[in-house]
């Protein structure tokens, strides 16, 4: 009975721990109802049209045109990005490819996704997706791990007849996040996100110095980037259930005490 109480204890201890660990894990934040999805793309990185995850982004263009979009991503989300190519009604063979960069604009690997693809001809559109690594809160300098901070998306043809150069086309972009918590979360953090200056301001002190002007997005309740996280919880409720494992497994082996044929020293 008594070891029934201890873990009974124990058990309503690990709800209680795991109760706001699992509130705190939100889903990725969508496009506002009041918006309106972009309905054009950037020519590069310093003119790409912002998104928000959720939302879904149009835009018109010709083949051989770079379109730019870019979306902020923070830790413990993975992000995945998927685009559709309206092709012309007329066209011979082409391939596509979608490419995702960071902050510091190193491009990213992704972990699976039709990155490129290439549209038989005739074709009516093409599919695109890259679903990128678990966005980290820390790395080292000379690493290439994905990091809190702005996200960019380029989409673009790299094989296409001659003929079919300059063409019309759609596309539509969609960025979308799974929130992967404490299973992916390392310790250290950044100072600041890498959200690039795309302007410079002089200062307000009229000393004549100059400072970067921050993207214009962000997350409407900050930057989770820090030493805290859901990890943390489950490792202090994992130490607990070993020590009751242990106060358990000793009560069990001890017995009732000293046995009846051994006589009392002294």
């Amino acid at each position: 009975m008594r070891i029934t109480r201890v873990l009974g204890a124990a058990l309503l201890a690990l709800g209680l721990a795991a109760g706001p660990a699992a509130a705190d894990s939100s889903p990725s934040p969508s496009a506002s109802a009041d918006g309106d999805a972009p309905t054009r793309a950037g020519s590069s990185f310093r003119t790409a049209t912002e998104i928000e995850q959720g939302q879904r982004a149009t835009a018109s263009g010709s083949t051989g045109d770079y379109l730019y979009w870019s979306f902020p991503a923070d830790t413990g989300q993975r992000p995945t990005v998927r685009a559709t190519v309206k092709l012309p009604a007329t066209h011979g063979s082409e391939s596509w490819q979608l490419d995702v960069y960071d902050g510091l604009r190193r491009r990213q690997a992704c972990q699976y996704g039709a990155q490129t693809r290439t549209a038989a001809q005739g074709a009516a559109s093409v599919e695109l997706a890259c679903v990128l690594r678990t966005v980290r809160g820390w790395s080292e300098p000379w690493a290439d791990d994905p990091l809190p901070g702005t996200y960019y998306v380029r989409l673009t043809v790299v094989d296409l007849a001659a003929a079919d150069l300059g063409q019309p086309v759609g596309a539509e972009v969609r960025v979308d996040s799974k929130d992967i918590g404490g299973a992916a979360a390392v310790d250290g953090s950044l100072g600041r996100p890498l959200v690039p200056g795309i302007a410079v301001k002089s200062g307000q002190d009229g000393d004549g110095s100059k400072k970067a002007v921050l993207s214009s997005f962000g997350r409407d309740d900050g930057w989770s980037s820090g030493w805290w996280s859901d990890r943390w919880v489950w490792t202090g409720v994992g130490a607990v259930l070993a020590a009751l494992a242990g106060i358990g497994g000793y009560t069990l082996t001890r017995g009732s005490g000293r046995p009846s044929r051994v006589p009392p020293s002294g």
